[in-house]
C-alpha cells in the first residue's frame, strides 16, 4: 500500500517506544522539544565514534550526499563497486534507511555492520538492525549476517587511539531474524497511526516514553507514576483508575515511604521526624565542607590511560563555614582547554578543602567514587584521598530515607527538588539545566566551534551552575536545623 509519508529507521524506533510521539512527529512537530546540550552532545559523539569505527575499514567508501534522493541514487551506484560502504541508503516503497557499514560478502551479498555507542548489544539495537534489513531486503539486496559494532568497556587508551582495541563486534543475525518477524504488520500499523486525524492514546509505558510530557500530560502533579519505587504498584493503580496517589484506596499496600507520601499528599503538608534528623545532625562537624563536583564521560577517551566512559572531573564547588556564626567561604576550580584537568583538579582541591571537619556532598557516593579514581589513576594522591572519605557526610540521608518529605519534591529526593521543596529556591532561572547539560557544554567548549565570546558565556554559567548546588546544600541543612531548632 502506498502511503504519503516516509518512515525511516528513526521514527520506526519511537513509534515502537510511543505510537503517539510517532504521530506527533509527523502530524504536530512544533509540539516536540528542542534537543538539549547533553542529547546533542551524544548525538555528536556518537559521530566521533562512528568516524573511528569507519578506520576499521580502510578502503570503505562514504557515500555522504545531503539530500535524501541524492543519497539513494548514489548508494545504488556504489554498490557495483563491492567495497565497504558508509551512510548507504536505500529506500523501498515508504520505508527509508541508511547503514552505518555494509559490507560485501561473498558474491553478491552484504553484511550489515550498526555501531553503537554503549558498551553492550541492548534491545533496541536488535529492532533498529531488523528494520535495516528488512528495508535492504526489500530493496534488493542480500543480507548474509548482520553485526553489532560497540565499544570495548575494558580498552584503556595508550597513545594514539587504536580502532581495532577500541571496538568489540557481536554476531547478531539470529536476534535479528527473530526480531524480524511480524516487522511488516508493525510498520503498517505505523503508518495507520500517522494517517490518523488524531493522536492515538499515550503509550504503555510512563517510565519509557521519550515525551512523557507530551503523551502523559494529562496526569496530575502528583500522580501514581510518582510514588517512589513504585514500580508495578504504579500501572496497578493506573489500570484501576486511579490517577493521583491521593486517591489511592486505603487498602492498598503501600511501603513505609509511600505511605508518607500519600499522607502529605492528603494533608498538603511536609512530614518532619526530629529525632531522625537530629541524629543526623549531630554527626558534622566544624569546618564544614559543602562540596560538589561536576565531570564528564564519553566513549573515545581524550587521555592516556583512560578508559571509556571513564569520569574525568571538570569543576568543583566548595563552601566552607568554618563556625556555626562564621560567614561562608567559596572556592572553585574550573578546567580550562582540553588538556588533561585530572590533576590540576586535584591540587586545587587539595589546596581547599583542609584537613579537618565534616565534607557534605550531596548523594556522596558520587563524589567519593571520582576520588578514589583518582587516587587509582595517580597513586600519589592515594593516602590524601583515603583521609577525606571519612570526613564525608551524605546530605540525601535524610530524604532518602524520608526523615523529611515535601509534597512539592514529587517523590523525589533529587537536590532540585528537595531545594524549592524547602526554601523557595530554585534552578529555574540558570541557563544549565542539569549535571548533562554542564558536561556536554564544558564538551563544547573544548573544540574550535565557538567564539571566544560563547565560551566566556558558557564558563560563566558552568561557574553559577555548580555554585548553586552546593549554595543548594548550605541552605538546606540550614533549614534541616531550623526544623529541629538546633
Amino acid at each position: 500500500m502506498k502511503h504519503k509519508h516516509v518512515l525511516t529507521k528513526s521514527k520506526y524506533m519511537i513509534g515502537l517506544q510511543c505510537p503517539k510521539t510517532l504521530w506527533i512527529m509527523f502530524n504536530q512537530p512544533e509540539k516536540i522539544p528542542e534537543v538539549s546540550a547533553e542529547t546533542q552532545s551524544r548525538f555528536d559523539q556518537g559521530n566521533i565514534v562512528g568516524d573511528f569505527a569507519k578506520k576499521l575499514f580502510p578502503d570503505g567508501i562514504e557515500v555522504g550526499q545531503k539530500s535524501f534522493q541524492g543519497n539513494i541514487k548514489i548508494s545504488k551506484e556504489m554498490l557495483s563497486k563491492r567495497k565497504p560502504l558508509f551512510e548507504a541508503g536505500f529506500l523501498s516503497g515508504d520505508i527509508f534507511s541508511r547503514a552505518d557499514v555494509l559490507v560485501p560478502a561473498g558474491k553478491n551479498e552484504w553484511d550489515i555492520v550498526e555501531v553503537k555507542s554503549s558498551t553492550q548489544v541492548k534491545e533496541e539495537h536488535i529492532h533498529d538492525v531488523s528494520f535495516q534489513k528488512y528495508c535492504y531486503t526489500k530493496s534488493g539486496l542480500k543480507i548474509r549476517k548482520c553485526f553489532l559494532m560497540h565499544i570495548n568497556k575494558e580498552y584503556v587508551r595508550h597513545g594514539k587511539i587504536n580502532p581495532a582495541q577500541l571496538f568489540a563486534k557481536e554476531d547478531i543475525t539470529d536476534l535479528v531474524d527473530a526480531a524480524i518477524k511480524g516487522i511488516s504488520e508493525r510498520i503498517e500499523y505505523m503508518f495507520k497511526i500517522i494517517s490518523c486525524k488524531n493522536p492515538p492514546k499515550h503509550c504503555s509505558d510512563f517510565s519509557t516514553c521519550p515525551s512523557p510530557d507530551i503523551c502523559w500530560g494529562f496526569l496530575p502533579k502528583n500522580s501514581v507514576f510518582k510514588l517512589y519505587r513504585g514500580g508495578k504498584n504504579c500501572f496497578e493503580l493506573y489500570n484501576s483508575g486511579v490517577l493521583a496517589i491521593k486517591n489511592i484506596p486505603p487498602a492498598f499496600k503501600l511501603t513505609a515511604s509511600q505511605q508518607i507520601q500519600y499522607k502529605c499528599e492528603i494533608t498538603n503538608k511536609s512530614h518532619v521526624n526530629k529525632e531522625e534528623i537530629k541524629k543526623f545532625l549531630s554527626i558534622r562537624k566544624y569546618p564544614l565542607h559543602f562540596l560538589d563536583f561536576e565531570t564528564y564521560s564519553i566513549p573515545i577517551p581524550l587521555f592516556e590511560g583512560v578508559k571509556p566512559y571513564q569520569r574525568i572531573p571538570f569543576q568543583f564547588s566548595l563552601h566552607v563555614q568554618q563556625t556555626d556564626a562564621s560567614q561562608l567561604e567559596h572556592y572553585s576550580f574550573l578546567a580550562e582547554g582540553i588538556k588533561d584537568p585530572r590533576k590540576e583538579f586535584m591540587e586545587s582541591l587539595k589546596k581547599v578543602v583542609g584537613t579537618q571537619g565534616s565534607i557534605i556532598a550531596y548523594n556522596e557516593m558520587f563524589e567519593k567514587g571520582v576520588l578514589k579514581e583518582q587516587a587509582q589513576a595517580f597513586p600519589e594522591y592515594k593516602k590524601w584521598v583515603e583521609s577525606l572519605l571519612p570526613r564525608f557526610i551524605d546530605l540525601l540521608t535524610p530524604f532518602r530515607n524520608f526523615h523529611y518529605y515535601h509534597p512539592e519534591q514529587e517523590g523525589s529526593a533529587s537536590l532540585k527538588k528537595v531545594l524549592p521543596a524547602m526554601t523557595g529556591r530554585s534552578y529555574g532561572d540558570i541557563e544549565i539545566a542539569g549535571g548533562g547539560d554542564a558536561s556536554a557544554l564544558f564538551l563544547s567548549t573544548t573544540t574550535n566551534k565557538l567564539s571566544k565570546e560563547e565560551i566566556k558565556k558558557i564558563r560563566k554559567d558552568l561557574e553559577t551552575y555548580c555554585k548553586l548546588d552546593t549554595e543548594a546544600m548550605v541552605l538546606i541543612l540550614r533549614e534541616l536545623k531550623r526544623i529541629v531548632d538546633l
